[in-house]
């Protein structure tokens, strides 16, 4: 009963900080993004690399962070997007260093720093396309909204795997996660695309319902395939949880695994179909 009180709040407590980022305004936005961002990379590079190359860390982190909040700057406030390129300084500078390692017994570690810009600085900056139109108007709807339909589909497929894939259902991808069931896949994704549908009729989806359902689809199938690639991390560093700063949830990684990849496909595809003016 603890266990599931600890749960429960701390659940709560994610879930009215992502609102308020997500509901209020852009700073609170930034903000908030800016520090998840810095908690992911961070959980990443502690399961990956460990205490090895600490300063080299901090720079990849670095790294990360400036291009999240160039892109926010530009975005939201006008800022010159040419200047966006100023990111990559903290990368050459990262690369630099990796010469004046003196320990190289764990160089292959090395690449990890690269790795956590690419896996979540990257798709993590993205973001900023879905909160802030072509004028720099912020609105977190349209984000809130996949949001909502990545952890519907989470919701979704853990009831039906629950339920029926153990028993019934064949394993979606055994040799990384055991417990998926191309039962709970599909449960996941006809709960995508119900929630879809509602947000569409509720106005929070303003696009053509084809739309809204395509989007549901790529949504869920790569916010498996988001899920399953932070699942095959943590299973090759012998790993449970990417962290603890969600009590009983685990970390920040863990909750915006299937987001790292979803989201960005999400962004494109409305970017694509020229629907989302950015």
């Amino acid at each position: 009963m603890n266990n599931f009180v600890k749960r429960t709040l701390s659940g709560v407590g994610f879930v009215a900080v992502m609102l308020a980022a997500l509901l209020l305004n852009k700073y609170i936005f930034g903000t908030v993004m800016t520090i998840s961002l810095i908690v992911m990379m961070k959980e990443f590079l502690k399961m990956t690399c460990g205490k090895n190359y600490w300063f080299s860390q901090i720079l990849s982190i670095l790294a990360g962070t400036t291009l999240f909040v160039l892109v926010f700057l530009y975005k939201g406030f006008n800022f010159p997007g040419r200047l966006v390129i100023l990111a990559f300084i903290p990368i050459f500078i990262l690369m630099i260093n990796s010469l004046y390692v003196k320990d190289k017994t764990r160089f292959d570690k090395f690449s990890n720093l690269y790795t956590a810009v690419l896996y979540i600085a990257v798709p993590w900056s993205l973001l900023n396309f879905a909160v802030f139109n072509g004028e720099g108007t912020f609105s977190g709807i349209l984000l809130l909204s996949f949001f909502i339909i990545i952890w519907g589909s989470d919701v979704g497929a853990y009831i039906f795997g629950i339920t029926l894939g153990q028993k019934y259902g064949k394993k979606l991808f055994p040799s990384i996660s055991p417990k998926k069931s191309w039962i709970g896949f599909w449960g996941g994704m006809a709960m995508s695309v119900a929630l879809a549908i509602g947000l569409h009729y509720l106005g929070l989806m303003p696009f053509k319902l084809l739309h809204c359902i395509a989007i549901a689809v790529l949504l869920d199938v790569t916010g498996v395939y988001g899920d399953l690639i932070e699942s095959q991390w943590k299973r090759h560093y012998e790993v449970k949880d990417s962290g603890n700063i969600i009590p009983g949830h685990g970390g920040l990684l863990d909750r915006f695994d299937s987001a790292l990849i979803a989201i960005p496909i999400g962004i494109i595809y409305l970017v694509l179909w020229n629907v989302l003016f950015v």
